[in-house]
């Protein structure tokens, strides 16, 4: 497939650092570029190691992991399509990134994109943009995890997830109840949230009981009332 049918066929091109530039700009960035395909579970780049590689998440969802002193793993950020990976102007990797499902990636080697970046201004001004959003997002988080109670966590993240579906969520009706996927475990979702995977069930079985989602089996989640579900995750 040549580099210009590349990013024409890419879903989150108008969403993605590379939506910045022009068609003969994105040119000039396909020559550093390359796809590559992940399995789940599979590691994209490790922590303390030198930062090589960069890009976009094209499908799939990954994981940037932290790992404590005594050698347990913390999720502490979740990535989706459209968004970027990788420390540009950084020497080492801050965070093992791992694919939570199987994924396809836009690489460019962190040298060459750093280059890109000094020749195309308006790519460096969003991705700084970009840059501030995910600090924001990170505080936000910190928020959460001090402030909120547990009911009033898994409702926000189950709202959040339902964002983040977008078209790969199935609706019964356009504005009717949307059922998708959950990318993590229950485990996964309690070290996201700072809990334990019992409380999680547990938050999850009650918003059950009370018509706020439903639990059709596997990690698949519907949203049966949003508004109460929202209002829950305001004040559990």
């Amino acid at each position: 497939m040549a580099l210009t049918e590349i990013c024409a066929d890419c879903a989150v091109r108008d969403r993605a650092l590379c939506g910045s530039l022009d068609n003969g700009e994105l040119a000039a960035l396909n020559t550093i570029g390359q796809r590559r395909h992940v399995a789940r579970g599979q590691a994209v780049a490790w922590a303390g190691d030198e930062a090589v590689i960069c890009g976009n998440l094209l499908s799939g969802v990954l994981k940037l992991v932290a790992a404590t002193a005594d050698g347990r793993e913390q999720i502490v950020g979740l990535l989706y399509p459209a968004d970027f990976f990788g420390t540009p102007f950084s020497g080492q990797t801050d965070f093992t990134i791992v694919a939570l499902t199987d994924a396809e990636l836009c690489i460019f080697p962190r040298a060459a994109f750093e280059r890109m970046l000094a020749d195309y201004r308006r790519m460096e001004r969003l991705l700084l943009q970009r840059t501030f959003e995910s600090l924001n997002e990170a505080r936000g988080r910190m928020l959460v995890l001090a402030r909120k109670s547990a009911g009033e966590k898994v409702a926000g993240f189950l709202l959040d997830m339902a964002a983040r579906a977008g078209e790969a969520g199935c609706h019964s009706s356009p504005d009717g109840p949307v059922t998708f996927d959950l990318p993590l475990t229950r485990g996964q979702i309690a070290d996201v949230l700072g809990m334990t995977i019992e409380t999680v069930s547990r938050q999850l079985t009650r918003m059950k009981m009370s018509g706020l989602i439903g639990l059709p089996g596997g990690r698949a989640v519907t949203i049966s009332d949003r508004e109460a579900l929202a209002a829950r995750a305001e004040a559990a």
